[in-house]
């Protein structure tokens, strides 16, 4: 079997949305078969930075640089982790001039100088419109695999011999597309594709929602997903910010019918509470042309009954 390529990403921590992004990408990568270092899920606290840095640029295949606006600023400045990064990469091209083991990539980019300088030469993806980002990540992928769009056709080929298709990645319409891994942020999803789930968090924290069509102005939440233990409907609060005790909800049914504005909390069978609250309603049985539906949300932590804090990104399918 052939070892999968092991990619470091490097990137600057600009702000929580930023990093969701981040780790949204590289879930779709681990998925599609790319060994990812990414800090957010292999360093601990008390862990080496440094270490952790040099390890992951010399040790990888490829590294993934995403250059933000205050990346690239990092990066020419000598800055931080990013400035460090820099260095690192800086003294790899340096010894191998021809090497395309650093792939730019521009997200979160309005300058006109959109890569660093030691990068200026370097061909890149570019991440920033969100409605090329299934074409763009195509061609990120097929690179990291050494499978290019336009491969080079082979010289006078018999046209007796039989060969096999390619077999396209499976991207866009995969089940890894109806997953946002961070622990709080709004999803809008079509329940009617992936039958009608779409998991949110990570490890213990993994909720698996599972929706289905309902009124104009409602739809049914399910607890049928093998991660849902039970489901039930916030009565009376209209901020998932004021649940104080999510246990106290009843939970005696299958489903629930939450309306807009509505609060659905979930408790997944490894203890942890969800809550979700329905922002947008579409129904193709009620004249749209989408089944769709829009929910923010919160995982609350250390399996707590209550919803204080957390952060926000946003995901979209």
């Amino acid at each position: 079997m052939q070892e999968a390529p092991r990619l470091f990403i490097s990137y600057s921590h600009d702000d929580q949305a930023h990093k969701d992004w981040v780790l949204m990408l590289a879930t779709r990568l681990v998925a599609n078969g790319v060994d990812v270092l990414l800090d957010q899920w292999d360093m601990r606290l008390g862990s080496d930075l440094p270490r952790f840095m040099e390890t992951g640029l010399t040790g990888a295949d490829r590294v993934l640089a995403v250059c933000s606006t205050t990346y690239v600023e990092k990066a020419n400045g000598g800055q931080g982790g990013v400035g460090y990064e820099k260095m690192i990469l800086t003294g790899q091209l340096m010894r191998e001039v021809t090497a395309d083991r650093i792939i730019p990539a521009i997200r979160n980019n309005a300058s006109t100088d959109v890569l660093p300088t030691f990068l200026l030469s370097r061909l890149y993806v570019d991440f920033r419109a969100d409605e090329t980002f299934e074409g763009r990540y195509a061609e990120l992928l097929r690179d990291i695999h050494n499978q290019p769009v336009a491969p080079r056709p082979a010289l006078g080929p018999n046209p007796f011999v039989q060969t096999a298709p390619a077999i396209e990645p499976r991207l866009a319409f995969s089940p890894e597309r109806y997953v946002f891994p961070a622990f709080s942020g709004s999803v809008t999803f079509d329940y009617s594709n992936n039958n009608g789930r779409f998991a949110v968090g990570a490890g213990d924290m993994l909720f698996e929602t599972a929706w289905s069509r309902g009124g104009s102005t409602s739809i049914y939440a399910l607890n049928d997903p093998g991660s849902i233990r039970t489901v039930a409907l916030a009565v009376g609060v209209s901020q998932i910010t004021e649940i104080a005790d999510a246990s106290v909800y009843d939970t005696s049914s299958r489903y629930r019918s939450p309306h807009l504005g509505e609060i659905v909390i979930w408790h997944n069978t490894a203890g942890y509470y969800l809550a979700t609250k329905i922002e947008k309603l579409q129904s193709r049985g009620h004249g749209s042309s989408v089944d769709e539906v829009t929910f923010s949300y919160a995982i609350a932590p250390h399996k707590k009954k209550s919803f204080r804090s957390g952060h926000k990104g946003e995901h979209n399918t």
